[in-house]
């Protein structure tokens, strides 16, 4: 070899050896996406190599990238809501290597309130805001109202059994000032079949809840909060879910869901239910002697309800395209409902009712339509509109009236409440429009429109030929929102946002004291809210969020004009505003098989003009609900939750709430009168509760693939004042007691879930439970459910 050569080749190994120093010197590189076995980004999710403390959190699109010196490792991949995976890895010095993973739905029942996939969305935004995943309940009887029971600060509150009226109550605000949508569009106006009480878990994919602060992506007016009820999205080959369930009071309940979606994006899905109750349950009441005419209030008797019956029945079907070019979502839609309802009891139970019903039917159409990045990068938007119809009839004719043993006297005129057989035809339309502009990483643009309106016509079927009202009940509302939002770092996000709020209102208001003149009257208001919200990812799992928003809440229908039976409207009913603040912080953290969640949330209200349901005396002790604006009443208020897992074996947890809602209103509302309640806890609204449950699962029983589940689990009620507690404190008449219900829960599953057979005793210490008013509800009662569900 010439000395060239040798100088040439000595050049040459110097060089690769220069190279191959400097590249073991440089970190390996492992990058990918997590996705859910849906082919959904998971974003917020942990990758960590086991044993070291190198790790990283995926962005919204689900990509990650790890780094790490070169050698062999076990790469974890996390989300709380999701199974864990492990994979043994090799890291190259100076490569990258791409790795893809699905992670599967966990099947924890405990994990009801998790966070992972579009879950995480709502619990990692800057808003007071909780996720639960229903798909853990599919196979109990509960129903969407009592699977939000399961969240802090929720209060579910019924006038009796199956069908019965419902109100929910968040953080010390109930009813109305909860609003209540269905994959982002409001339900006002829809009927009762399709009340959170009627409709089963298995609808719904996920529930959400913001309280208090609510994002303009909805927009709504409410000072509560909202909760949305989101249906599955998942682009399944086909798939059929049919359940029946029987138990206590001749109740029977039915489900079943079925659809595809075609390989050309073409999709169709049809969902159905059905729920009927005797509502023959036991209650403790005064019996009026017919012969004396008294009514011994302090006396009471055990029988059983017998005008209660309720049934409904309802169809939706939606058909469409997904995922094309010009549509992610395009479908169009049409829902049918029949509802059947006896009515017991009026808004007090010494009052009882034996022949008193009404029945109704509801029929909806509605369109979707949603594009990501249209027309530019970045840009999403999305369009909901629907109109319902729906007819409702009272009828309240009889000349009898009734006690609680079924008893009957004549009765100089017809009607138990008032004499009516009338029918009232409910027009709805509303339309929602979102775009969503997302400027780099940092900035995105939230543009929201909701309009509303509202027409009622009424028909006197005791006529001949009927008659109808002179004038109609009309109302229409918008809302425009328009927020920002900053994220400077992945660790912290900053909103700030505004709202405009519409309200027009037209109907009939008495001239003359007789109330038998009429005339028509008008009115508009507009009003401005704003507000702020913001997070912070801390270090070691805990996250910090705060938030205030100046809210407004306009009047609904039934405030305004009443229902046509036992609520009575207002038509110079003002709008309620508030300053809502919210504080809260959570930790999250995983250690090995254990799995641990923390919550705890400040919430305060200054609430002006606020609007009050009260009970009022009619002739004959009869009783209807009003509504009055109350003035000043402030909320200050706590609510903590916790849950603890043990790899699949064993999950525990509950939450706690309390609320300090007060009277704050000097004077009477309306007069200069000084108000004896000033400083008083507001009446009929439950200040301290709380729940808890455990969970124990067997999983391999039988067979690889099956699973058994038992739970038990709780809720706890302090005693509360029905009327002022200034006067209700010194008479137990006035005092709703304390309360404890226990309930218990068999699930077995079979072949991963194809087959599922439950059984449940709800209230087994048969304790007395009762609600709004002092209505009583079921004491202990049993339940059992089959379900299957086929598909891919």
């Amino acid at each position: 070899m010439t000395s060239r050569k040798k100088y040439f080749f000595s050049i040459i190994t110097l060089l690769t050896i220069a190279i191959s120093t400097f590249a073991a010197g440089k970190p390996g590189m492992i990058s990918g996406k997590v996705l859910s076995t849906d082919g959904e980004p998971i974003d917020f999710a942990t990758v960590f190599l086991k044993g070291t403390s190198y790790t990283c959190s995926t962005d919204e699109k689900g990509l990650y990238h790890l780094s790490a010196p070169a050698g062999d490792y076990t790469i974890v991949y996390t989300s709380v809501g999701f199974d864990k995976k492990e994979f043994k890895v090799n890291l190259k010095a100076g490569e990258r290597d791409k790795m893809v993973v699905k992670l599967k739905p966990s099947t924890n029942l405990g994990e009801v309130i998790v966070v992972g996939n579009q879950l995480s969305k709502v619990k990692n935004s800057a808003f007071n805001a909780t996720a639960i995943n229903t798909r853990e309940l599919t196979n109990t009887t509960k129903t969407l109202s009592e699977a939000l029971a399961k969240a802090p600060g929720m209060k579910i509150r019924e006038s009796g059994g199956v069908g019965s009226d419902m109100a929910v109550t968040m953080d010390g605000f109930s009813g109305k000032h909860v609003k209540v949508f269905i994959d982002g569009v409001p339900q006002e106006g829809v009927g009762s079949s399709f009340g959170l009480n009627n409709i089963p878990v298995n609808f719904a994919d996920r529930i959400e809840i913001y309280r208090g602060v609510v994002p303009v992506g909805f927009g709504a007016d409410a000072i509560g909060g909202i909760i949305n009820i989101v249906t599955p999205r998942r682009q399944r080959k086909w798939f059929m879910d049919a359940s029946y369930s029987y138990g206590s009071f001749n109740t029977h309940k039915s489900y079943v869901n079925f659809g595809q979606t075609l390989r050309n994006g073409f999709k169709y899905e049809i969902n159905a239910f059905q729920n009927y109750s005797d509502n023959n349950y036991k209650v403790d009441v005064p019996v009026e002697d017919f012969t004396t005419g008294s009514l011994d209030t302090k006396t009471l008797y055990r029988v059983n309800r017998f005008n209660d019956k309720y049934h409904n029945e309802a169809v939706m079907a939606k058909l469409g395209f997904v995922n094309k070019s010009w549509a992610d979502r395009i479908l169009m839609g049409i829902n049918y409902s029949h509802m059947y309802q006896e009515v017991q009891t009026g808004v007090r139970q010494k009052i009882v009712f034996g022949q008193k019903h009404r029945h109704g039917n509801t029929l909806m159409g509605s369109l979707e339509y949603s594009k990501r990045n249209l027309l530019t990068q970045g840009l999403d938007v999305s369009f909901n509109a629907n109109y319902n119809r729906n007819l409702n009839t009272n009828v309240d004719t009889a000349a009898v009236r009734y006690n609680w043993l079924g008893e009957t006297i004549p009765i100089s005129s017809p009607g138990e409440q008032s004499n009516q057989l009338s029918e009232a035809c409910n027009n709805n339309w509303t339309a929602t429009f979102t775009a969503n502009y997302r400027l780099g990483r940092h900035h995105m643009f939230t543009l929201n429109n909701v309009f509303n309106t509202f027409n009622r016509s009424n028909r006197n079927l005791l006529t001949t030929p009927p008659s109808e009202d002179e004038f109609a009940k009309v109302t229409s509302k918008n809302i425009v929102g328009l927020s920002y939002r900053y994220t400077p770092v992945r660790q912290v996000s900053l909103s700030a946002f505004g709202k405009q709020y519409h309200q027009y209102v037209s109907g009939p208001v008495a001239t003359t004291s007789a109330q038998d003149e009429y005339t028509v009257a008008s009115r508009t208001v507009d009003y401005l809210g704003y507000g702020v919200a913001g997070t912070w990812f801390m270090p070691l799992g805990f996250q910090l969020k705060a938030s205030y928003e100046k809210a407004y809440r306009l009047p609904t229908i039934e405030e305004i004009f009443g229902d046509e039976d036992l609520e009575m409207g207002e038509m110079d009913i003002k709008p309620e505003s508030s300053n809502n603040i919210n504080l809260n912080l959570s930790y999250d953290a995983t250690f090995g098989s254990h799995t641990v969640y923390v919550e705890s949330g400040l919430i305060y209200r200054d609430t002006r003009d606020y609007i009050q349901r009260n009970i009022a005396s009619l002739s004959g002790g009869k009783f209807a609900a009003t509504y009055i604006n109350y003035g000043k009443v402030k909320t200050a208020g706590v609510n903590v939750s916790a849950r603890y897992s043990f790899s699949k074996w064993v999950s525990l947890g509950g939450n706690l709430t309390y609320m300090n809602v007060r009277d704050k209103c000097r004077t009477m509302p309306n007069t200069t009168a000084a108000n004896l309640s000033y400083g008083q806890r507001m009446p009929n609204l439950p200040y301290f509760f709380a729940d808890s449950d455990i969970n124990f699962y067997w999983i391999g029983l039988g067979r690889k693939t099956n699973t058994l589940t038992v739970t038990y689990d709780n809720q706890y009620t302090r005693k509360f004042c029905y009327y002022s507690s200034i006067i209700g404190s010194n008479s137990d008449e006035y005092m709703i007691p304390d309360q404890f219900a226990h309930n218990l829960t068999f699930t077995y599953s079979i072949r991963s879930g194809r087959y599922n057979i439950s059984l449940e005793c709800r209230n087994f210490t048969d304790a007395k439970l009762y609600d709004n008013f002092s209505l009583q509800k079921a004491g202990r009662a049993f339940y059992g459910k089959f379900r299957i569900y086929f598909g891919n």
